[in-house]
Order: structure tokens, then sequence, then C-alpha cells
């Protein structure tokens, strides 16, 4: 079944739906970094490489959440059932919120629900945090990946 759902991301509506979803993701991810650190701020403190690297994690974050969000959706349509994995990308955004975003609105945040710490000085301008996300989305593919493969589906292929 992954096969099929491989095969319904080259039709026209999962191609428009991966452009909405990749350029929605694009600036979630960004604008997390923004209110992390600019740009500019991340070249002057750790160098132009660092900046470099976290726009292609960025892009490749991007990317594997847009085909983790268009293989739930061909998950639905093929077996009439969201997946367990589908979750996982938008957990990695939160995640993404909630470490490595900006402190100000981290500590606000916590001190709403009654939690008084915040981490406040991040490595890298967060990047390792960046990674766990990323993490986070390996972990919702390979399980879409499962669920389309070896799931149990009710209607014979």
């Amino acid at each position: 079944m992954f096969k099929a759902a491989i095969r319904l991301q080259k039709t026209k509506k999962y191609v428009i739906q991966g452009l909405v979803f990749f350029a929605f993701f694009i600036f979630i991810y960004t604008i997390i970094d923004t209110l992390n650190m600019s740009y500019a701020q991340m070249n002057e403190s750790f160098g132009f490489y660092l900046v470099l690297v976290n726009i292609l994690t960025n892009i490749v974050m991007a990317t594997l959440s847009t085909l983790l969000m268009n293989l739930s959706t061909a998950m639905v349509e093929l077996k009439g059932k969201e997946g367990k994995g589908s979750t996982l990308g938008f957990l990695s955004i939160l995640f993404g919120i909630l470490t490595y975003g900006c402190t100000g609105c981290v500590i606000a945040f916590f001190a709403s629900i009654g939690i008084a710490f915040s981490v406040i000085a991040l490595p890298l301008a967060g990047y390792p945090y960046k990674l766990i996300a990323l993490l986070l989305i390996g972990i919702g593919l390979y399980v879409i990946y499962r669920e389309l493969e070896y799931g149990k589906c009710k209607v014979k292929l």
C-alpha cells in the first residue's frame, strides 16, 4: 500500500497540497528561527555556516513534514483512517516553539501554566533542538511507512 500512497503523491491534488504544506512549514520554521535569533545576529555570533545549516535544515524539515502530511492524507484516502505518526510533524513544530522559540515567549507560556523556569542560553542558536525536532519528523515518517506497508486494510488492493 506504500507504493499506492507514493503514486498518489504524483497527482495534481497532492502536488498542490504539497506546495501549500511546504510553504506553510517553511514559514513556520523561519518564524521560529527569527523569534529565537535573526539570521544576521546568528551570522555575527556563530558565523555564516550555522546560518546556512539552519536554512538547509529548515528546508529538509519542511520537505519531510510535507511528505508526512501528504502520506497521512493518502492513508486516509486509501485506508479510511488517519495514521498515528501524522501528529509527530505537529509535535516537532510545537517542540520548536517551546524550546528554540523566543525566550521571553517561552518563559511567559511556562509561567502561565505554572512552570517558573526555562532555558536561558541555548547552544548554537537552538540548533540541537532543531535536530531533535527533525528526529520527531523522522519517527513520524517511519510510523506512517509501517502503517501503510504492514497495516491491516479492509479493502484488498
